[in-house]
């Protein structure tokens, strides 16, 4: 298999996708510091398109770095090892923040549930909580 098709295999996550697969590090831009910040997060593909959410805890710091500048580097890290730039998008639109957040929650809530969020997590929590962003490859 070639480095690419590796990769595309790698994005291509279904609700089958394992909690490992799901996890991806990013590096961002410190908003104060200017430096490389780099943090192990979950990444969900709904519809075809890449997102990072901040689950239900406080604003995040890469939240807010890529709020200062939306250029980031996604490092997948099980099944292939790959540097990729991308691009933020904050998602505010409260139209695309349900569509996008009924995915993740109908996702978390199955059995085999690919985070660590306590069953049945609930739509409204997120849509009132967590920080949505979706990330374009460059």
């Amino acid at each position: 298999m070639t480095t690419s098709a590796a990769i595309r295999r790698a994005l291509e996550l279904t609700p089958a996708s394992s909690t490992r697969a799901r996890i991806i590090d990013i590096t961002t831009t410190g908003r104060r510091t200017g430096r490389p910040r780099r943090i192990e997060i979950f990444f969900y593909r709904v519809h075809g398109r890449f997102y990072l959410n901040s689950g239900l805890l406080r604003p995040p710091s890469w939240y807010a770095n890529l709020l200062s500048d939306p250029s980031l580097t996604v490092h997948l890290k099980h099944g292939v090892r790959a540097d990729l730039p991308a691009h933020a998008r904050p998602v505010t639109d409260p139209d695309e923040r349900r569509t996008v957040f009924t995915e993740v929650v109908a996702d978390l809530n199955q059995p085999s549930n690919p985070g660590t969020i306590p069953q049945p997590t609930h739509l409204d929590d997120w849509l009132r909580v967590s920080r949505l962003v979706e990330i374009t490859f460059t």
